[in-house]
């Protein structure tokens, strides 16, 4: 396993409502992804090397990163939500209208929707990237599944 990754998550929903099927699915799988493969590594000169556990939470309409290695803290960082909040809205229209279609419409306008879910997607996983310049730094499939545990996790917040 490379050292420039995260090896373990964790979710700090205590304080977030129970979720529905479908958003328990998307948090699964987006941990199952993330978990299988990543790229993550803290961008300071003097960071520990990972493998990383990370914890995310919502304090004070903030996220937090809480980054560990098997020898103890390596740092935690801040990033506000209000950059994330249109984005994450139009993230979860879209995911609704996506969960609909597929109970309802044939697989043409279904693939459409998905189109525009993907698109949405990528937009919060770039705007996270750029979030995280100088923090750490991520590849971009890395940073769609922590962008839908963003989501996740500001579906309650």
């Amino acid at each position: 396993m490379t050292s420039d990754c995260i090896a373990r998550i964790e979710i700090d929903d205590a304080n977030l409502p129970v979720p529905t099927p479908e958003i328990a699915q998307e948090r699964a799988v987006a941990i199952f992804d993330l978990l299988e493969e990543n790229s993550f590594a803290l961008a300071r000169a003097d960071a520990p090397e990972g493998p990383y556990e990370l914890h995310l939470s919502i304090r004070e309409r903030r996220l937090v990163f809480d980054v560990r290695t098997e020898r103890g803290s390596a740092g935690s960082f801040h990033l506000s939500l209000g950059p994330f909040k249109q984005v994450v809205k139009d993230y979860w229209q879209i995911c609704e209208a996506y969960f609909d279609a597929v109970k309802n419409l044939p697989p043409g306008q279904i693939e459409a929707i998905d189109m525009a879910r993907r698109g949405i997607h990528n937009e919060g996983a770039r705007l996270l990237q750029e979030r995280l310049e100088g923090k750490a730094r991520i590849d971009i499939d890395t940073s769609r599944r922590l962008f839908t545990l963003i989501c996740v996790l500001h579906f309650g917040g």
